[in-house]
C-alpha cells in the first residue's frame, strides 16, 4: 500500500496529467490512499470572506495557521468541500474510482484539541496563547479506509479531524498523511510537492536517515520542515520509507518510488 500526499500548490496549478497514468499503474498491483492539502486556498477564500488569516511560529521555528472558531469553519468548508470534491471530480473524469472523505467521516481522524500554544512573537519572545481549534492526531480508524481500498476505490482524504467533544479541528495535512500511513502499515509514503526534494544549503539531498533528518531539520525552510517531520513520524511508525518528490515531472509516483527523483527518508 502507498499513501500519496498531494500538496495544495499542485492542486491549485492543476494536476500533472501523467500523475493519472501513474495512479492507474499503481492500482494494477497495489492499493493507493490519497491525502491532499490546500492551505493557500483556505487563506485566499478566508480573506475574500473578510476573515484575514493569522499565522504563528513555534519555538522550533514551525509556522502554522492560528485557527479560531470562525477559521475552522472556513477551513472545513474549503478542505472537505471545495478541494476534496474538485480533486475527486478530476480523478473520476480520468476513470479513477475516487471517493472523497474527510477525517470527520466515520471519525477517521480523531484528534486532541490543543489547549494552549507556545509561540514566538515579532520581538522574539515566547508567549502562551489559547490553542483555538487546532488538534494533534490521537487515533486513525483504518477500517473504513481499508474497506474502500480493498474494494477497488481510491480514498481521497482531507485533513479535518474530529475532537474529543466532537468539535471540528484543523490538523496538518502532511502529518495526517503520516499517521494514516502508519496506521495502515503502508510500505511507502510519497509527498508530492512543487520543489525537487529536500535542499540543504541550496543542494538537493537524495537520501537521509532518520537521525540525519532530525539533525538537519532546523536548516530546512518553512513548509519543507513539516514534510520532513511527517516523514520522520511515518518511518518511526513502521512505514518503510518516505519520499519527498516533485509532482511536476513525468510519472511522478513511479519516479519517486524508484528513487529517480526527490529525497528518500528511511531508517
Amino acid at each position: 500500500m502507498i499513501v500519496l500526499k498531494i500538496g495544495g500548490s499542485l492542486l491549485e496549478k492543476g494536476l500533472n496529467p501523467t500523475l493519472v497514468t501513474d495512479i492507474k499503474k499503481v492500482l494494477e498491483t497495489d492499493r493507493l490512499i490519497i491525502v491532499h492539502g490546500g492551505g493557500d486556498e483556505v487563506t485566499k477564500i478566508a480573506e475574500k470572506l473578510g476573515k484575514p488569516q493569522q499565522f504563528v511560529v513555534s519555538p522550533e521555528g514551525i509556522r502554522s495557521r492560528y485557527t479560531d472558531e470562525e477559521t475552522v469553519k472556513i477551513y472545513t468548508m474549503v478542505m472537505a468541500g471545495k478541494m476534496n470534491k474538485e480533486t475527486v471530480a478530476f480523478l473520476l473524469s480520468r476513470g479513477i474510482p475516487a471517493i472523497g472523505l474527510s477525517g470527520i467521516d466515520a471519525a477517521l481522524l480523531k484528534a486532541k484539541r490543543k489547549e494552549r500554544l507556545v509561540i514566538v512573537d515579532e520581538r522574539g519572545r515566547k508567549r502562551i496563547v489559547d490553542g483555538g481549534f487546532t488538534g494533534k492526531i490521537s487515533q486513525v480508524d483504518k477500517k473504513v479506509i481499508k474497506l474502500l481500498a480493498e474494494n477497488g476505490y481510491v480514498p481521497v482524504i482531507s485533513s479535518v479531524a474530529i475532537g474529543e467533544k466532537h468539535e471540528l479541528l484543523n490538523v496538518d495535512s502532511d502529518r495526517a498523511a503520516a499517521y494514516i500511513a502508519g496506521a495502515l502499515s503502508a510500505e511507502k509514503i510519497v509527498f508530492l510537492t512543487d520543489v525537487q526534494g529536500v535542499f540543504i544549503e541550496k543542494k538537493l539531498v537524495r537520501k537521509l536517515s532518520i537521525e540525519e533528518a532530525e539533525r538537519l531539520l532546523p536548516k530546512m525552510g518553512a513548509g519543507m520542515d513539516k514534510k520532513v517531520m511527517a516523514s520522520i513520524e511515518a518511518v518511526k511508525m513502521g512505514v518503510k520509507e518516505a519520499i519527498v518528490a516533485p509532482g511536476s515531472v513525468e510519472n511522478p509516483i513511479i519516479e519517486a518510488v524508484n528513487h529517480r527523483v526527490g529525497t528518500v527518508i528511511a531508517p
